[in-house]
């Protein structure tokens, strides 16, 4: 395992798809992780005009498409808290909206719990089916995707929040990397 200067984890240059994509989806996770680290919510919380983005709001909706994917999609999961009591046709913003008023430290227990439930719910299905496992949810037509088209989503999904988060945490303090 090597690690990078910011403490993430490397993708394996050789491993198989698993290990590939998971490792890929990891270092993504570890990205915003350090783009997101050692903020008062006052920062968490700034805005870069004219967007009304937020890396409060960067991180609860992260956590959010993580419940949703890996438990909803792929193991039909009944939505948990906070997300299951959100009236999200009145709010659809909700997510966003709402991490304003999170601590530092209650926007991101909600997605390191996130992120650990999904790491279980992916290799759980992986066990059961390999990266062709079906979500147990299904588009309007019928067809469902796999995990590894789950994992991929993902990785495309952080990548380019991650991209929000840069220009967002330079604003903040001039941090810049990455």
């Amino acid at each position: 395992m090597t690690l990078d200067e910011h403490g993430r984890t490397e993708p394996p240059l050789d491993g198989n798809e698993w290990e590939t994509l998971t490792g890929f989806l990891d270092y993504q996770r570890a990205t915003f992780a350090w783009k997101s680290a050692n903020l008062t919510a006052a920062q968490l919380s700034q805005r870069l005009p004219p967007s009304t983005m937020t890396l409060a709001g960067l991180m609860k909706h992260l956590a959010c498409v993580e419940d949703d994917w890996f438990g909803r999609w792929l193991h039909d999961e009944p939505p948990r808290e906070p997300w299951a009591s959100v009236d999200w046709a009145a709010e659809p913003d909700w997510e966003w909206e709402s991490a304003r008023a999170d601590t530092p430290a209650e926007a991101r227990t909600l997605w390191q719990q996130s992120v650990a439930r999904a790491r279980t719910a992916a290799e759980k299905a992986f066990e059961a089916g390999g990266l062709d496992c079906k979500t147990r949810r299904t588009w309007p037509d019928g067809r469902s995707p796999s995990l590894r088209w789950v994992i991929t989503h993902m990785i495309e999904e952080y990548a380019r929040h991650n991209g929000h988060a840069d220009l967002l945490r330079e604003s903040v303090d001039g941090q810049v990397g990455e």
